[in-house]
């Protein structure tokens, strides 16, 4: 049957039996097929639109009772991907070892059903209870009209993902006591943003701090992801395993780390007031690593391994640029138009900003002025930027090695609108937290040192490496974001912090969102902390009360 007199049948039938088709109606798509009957000779009536409470209730219930039977072909047939379903549901009886699996379902809301799994985990003669909470969707087949249970990993445990198995058996690596830079023990439950970090720090140094393995039901995840390294340039073998249960304790070993406890805490507290937020604090006379922190739903670590445009937080490195290829100084010239027009690309101000003809690249740095910078996209070459940020700031060459995967920054050579787009943190480039983090202690010392959170002699690892910058654009560079932080766009966040401070403001357009990732990178004395927040507005609004806060309180 032709697909155009198909859809007139169907639609003549709807038509008279119920005027029109909607959520809840009955089609006879099916029927028309072949693939369904009744047995007498009529056609199948399947339903169509979301899944009814009953509905609901029932798929789940059947669901729930093969999966307490350890049925994985049968759970998974209630499934919309069944041989995903059951490939899981049979690790999760085999591999993983759990048994007398009890689910108790919670009161479903709408087509969602909440759950309490209670089960044991046997291994080798050892014994625990395993429990946890849960929830699943139903949804309609798209081709059975069937109830189904929407499949997600999640479903059988909530920190699985794609990708994701369960096992059960002896650890591969040994467990780690971590501590910080003063001794004192870090755990996830006391910061929950260092969990993943926690889990990579095992994974590397298990097997180096004199450890002795235990037996454990963890997640094995699934391969790195995409600008994910291992620390060496290499791509990544995969996330470190997650540890849900421990049969029987390992000895640990100890790990001392860079991190500061009472950093940790403050950048635990500030992201925790914003969703989507990341913040990462160094110390620019060392590179260590004081504080890395994540409030996110995905469990991302955006704050290491994020990739997003920078805003205005990248006029850094572009006021850097400029003043290292002789354009201009920070007292020299740099007119803040209304608007610039760079390859038929019209660039605008933030709204409200008063235009200055005669400003000085102070003037402009501190006002974040965007048609300042954009007007010297004609004078640059197209890798000005690359050049800057990979020789002076030691970003964009994926080699750093500061002990877990990261992202090292990306400034491309690109052209077109991208060329002057980049100069203010627009197009191409991309950065996360740390990489800001680190380009702020860079202006602030003149000297590139590579982030670390692991001491560099307990693996040998070599640093990389960068020129750094000259003691006179060092001086303009504290001078300009000084300013910044005290009479301009970051003078309200930064109110009230006493001795040598400076700032940057940012907010980055990104595509989909209906409001701009808010930026603000900042220094304290031997402090520099940047912070992301996705859909946060201007810096000011959310990033900045982040690394205010971390910096009034990390010391």
């Amino acid at each position: 049957m032709r697909r155009g007199v198909k859809g007139a049948v169907i639609g003549g039938v709807c038509a008279v039996v119920l005027g029109g088709a909607g959520y809840g109606a009955y089609n006879f798509v099916s029927a028309l097929n072949g693939d369904g009957g009744t047995g007498g000779g009529g056609p199948a009536v399947v339903k169509s639109g979301p899944p009814s409470g009953t509905e609901v209730k029932e798929t789940a219930a059947k669901f729930f009772a093969a999966w307490e039977k350890g049925d994985a072909s049968t759970a998974a047939g209630y499934t919309d991907f069944p041989e995903a379903a059951r490939e899981l549901l049979t690790a999760y009886g085999g591999d993983a070892h759990i048994t007398k699996v009890h689910i108790t379902p919670g009161t479903a809301t709408g087509t969602t059903v909440p759950f309490t799994v209670r089960a044991t985990v046997s291994y080798e003669g050892k014994s625990r209870p395993l429990g946890y909470e849960s929830r699943l969707d139903v949804v309609r087949g798209k081709t059975s009209y069937r109830p189904l249970v929407d499949w997600q990993p999640s479903v059988v445990h909530p920190r699985l993902q794609k990708g994701d198995t369960l096992t059960t058996g002896e650890s591969s690596t040994a467990p780690i006591e971590a501590v910080d830079r003063d001794g004192k023990v870090l755990t996830p439950q006391k910061y929950p943003s260092l969990g993943p970090i926690l889990d990579e720090l095992r994974k590397r140094y298990g097997d180096k701090t004199g450890g002795r393995a235990g037996v454990e039901l963890v997640i094995r995840h699934g391969g790195a992801g995409a600008g994910e390294t291992d620390g060496s340039g290499e791509a990544g073998s995969g996330a470190a395993d997650t540890t849900l249960l421990t049969l029987a304790k390992g000895r640990p070993g100890k790990l001392h780390t860079t991190l500061s406890a009472s950093a940790q805490a403050a950048a635990e507290a500030a992201v925790e007031k914003y969703a989507d937020s990341s913040l990462v604090a160094v110390k620019p006379s060392t590179g260590e690593i004081l504080a890395v922190a994540n409030h996110r739903d995905d469990g991302f670590d955006a704050a290491l391994l994020g990739e997003r445009p920078p805003g205005s937080t990248m006029k850094i490195i572009s006021a850097a640029a400029l003043i290292d290829n002789g354009l201009t100084t920070a007292n020299g010239p740099a007119p803040c138009p209304p608007s610039a027009v760079w390859q038929s690309q019209t660039f605008q101000n933030l709204k409200g900003l008063t235009p200055d003809e005669h400003a000085t690249l102070s003037d402009s740095f501190a006002r974040s002025c965007n048609t300042a910078f954009i007007k010297f996209a004609d004078e640059v070459e197209v890798d000005t930027l690359t050049k800057e940020a990979q020789e002076r700031f030691g970003l964009g060459q994926n080699n750093w090695q500061i002990g877990v995967p990261s992202f090292d920054g990306r400034v491309p050579a690109a052209g077109g609108p991208d060329t002057a787009a980049a100069l203010i943190g627009q197009g191409q480039v991309q950065m996360s937290p740390l990489n800001m983090a680190s380009v702020t202690a860079t202006a602030t010392t003149g000297t590139f040192r590579q982030p670390v959170i692991v001491p560099l002699g307990l693996d040998h690892r070599e640093p990389a490496q960068a020129r750094g910058l000259s003691p006179s654009t060092v001086q303009q560079l504290r001078a300009m974001m000084n300013r910044t932080a005290t009479s301009g766009t970051a003078a309200g966040v930064m109110s009230g912090l006493s001795g040598n401070i400076g700032a940057k403001t940012g907010s980055a357009e990104a595509d989909g969102q209906a409001k701009s990732d808010s930026w603000f990178t900042g220094y304290r004395g031997d402090v520099a902390a940047a912070a992301m927040v996705q859909d946060g507005g201007h810096g000011i609004d959310a990033a900045g009360p982040i690394v205010a806060s971390v910096l009034r309180n990390a010391g």
